[in-house]
């Protein structure tokens, strides 16, 4: 057990949810009060592996100057091949840290008084009710950055609702519509509908526009990440063919090319090498194909310019 003033971060029904957890798809049902460690490997602290600028999103989402991005620890979704493994996992040292909120919200603010305009929150998930208490923080401050939700997309379709409001940009991923892929690579079978009805919540939301600024930030919208990964074209294309069907083509799209090989698959069949110039392309000829005309694609070698080392203070620089 641990010893902090929760009540003056969390809501009462956050709290709740906290104490017999069932904020995530996975309902481990444990007391994260108590240092009750469910799938996500993280406690109710703000279980934080960094904060700092990042220039590596869209360029509708970090602009010029960046985005103040806050990486947490752990992860709902054990992916075989994530390239942000030493902090999802929580199985090193820059994945099993705990800030209180104070430091937190000074490390952020110094950063927004820079001139950064929008707060990234990445890999939240599991710690829903810390993005809230962050973000009442900020406001209690004065700051109202720009909110972006940077999720893997296994979230609940209630989670999703309770952020309406709170949230400007959605970014989320959707990895996989095929399940028997999901539980092999994420330990999620049920992946493909959850992510879906998670989308379909964030584009009940904010729709299919996507808006931004006079320097071309985005303001308040849904943008959908997908990574292509090798050996899996097929797959990738199935997941845009949903995006059309089940939500619309002018949704705006993040078709990623910069998948890297981690140590943890240098011997797998498949995910031991870079993405193939042809089977990128033929993922592209497909989105257009089905009518995707807002969003972006990647040069073959982004794979180089994604490598974190979050033993950095700022893991990707």
């Amino acid at each position: 057990m641990y010893t902090v003033k929760q009540e003056d971060i969390y809501g009462a029904d956050d709290r709740l949810i906290l104490e017999n957890c069932t904020l995530c798809p996975r309902e481990c049902h444990v007391n994260r009060f108590d240092g009750g460690y469910g799938y996500c490997g993280t406690d109710a602290r703000l279980n934080i592996a960094t904060i700092c600028i990042h220039r590596g999103e869209e360029p509708l989402i970090s602009g010029e100057d960046g985005i103040c991005n806050i990486f947490f620890a752990g992860c709902n979704l054990h992916c075989i091949y994530c390239q942000n493994h030493e902090i999802s996992q929580c199985i090193s040292p820059a994945g099993n840290s705990a800030m209180d909120l104070d430091s937190a919200l000074d490390k952020i603010v110094k950063i927004l008084a820079d001139g950064i305009g929008s707060v990234g929150f990445v890999s939240p998930s599991h710690v829903v009710p810390q993005v809230k208490a962050i973000i009442k923080g900020l406001h209690s401050r004065g700051f109202k950055p720009l909110t972006v939700y940077n999720t893997n997309g296994y979230d609940k379709r209630t989670t999703i609702r309770g952020l309406e409001g709170l949230i400007d940009v959605y970014l989320p991923d959707y990895k996989y519509v095929t399940k028997d892929l999901a539980s092999e690579y994420s330990g999620a079978s049920d992946y493909p509908e959850v992510a879906l009805k998670a989308i379909k919540e964030m584009y009940y939301q904010k729709g299919s526009t996507l808006t931004s600024d006079a320097l071309g930030r985005a303001e308040n919208g849904l943008l959908i990440r997908h990574l292509v990964l090798p050996g899996h074209a097929e797959e990738s294309k199935k997941v845009l063919y949903s995006i059309a069907e089940e939500l619309s083509p002018g949704v705006h799209l993040s078709l990623m090319s910069q998948y890297h090989p981690t140590d943890n698959v240098k011997h797998h069949p498949l995910l031991n090498r870079s993405l193939y110039r042809e089977e990128y392309e033929s993922v592209i000829e497909t989105m257009g194909k089905l009518g995707f005309r807002n969003g972006w694609v990647q040069d073959m070698d982004s794979n180089l310019n994604y490598r974190p080392d979050f033993s950095k203070e700022n893991p990707f620089e």
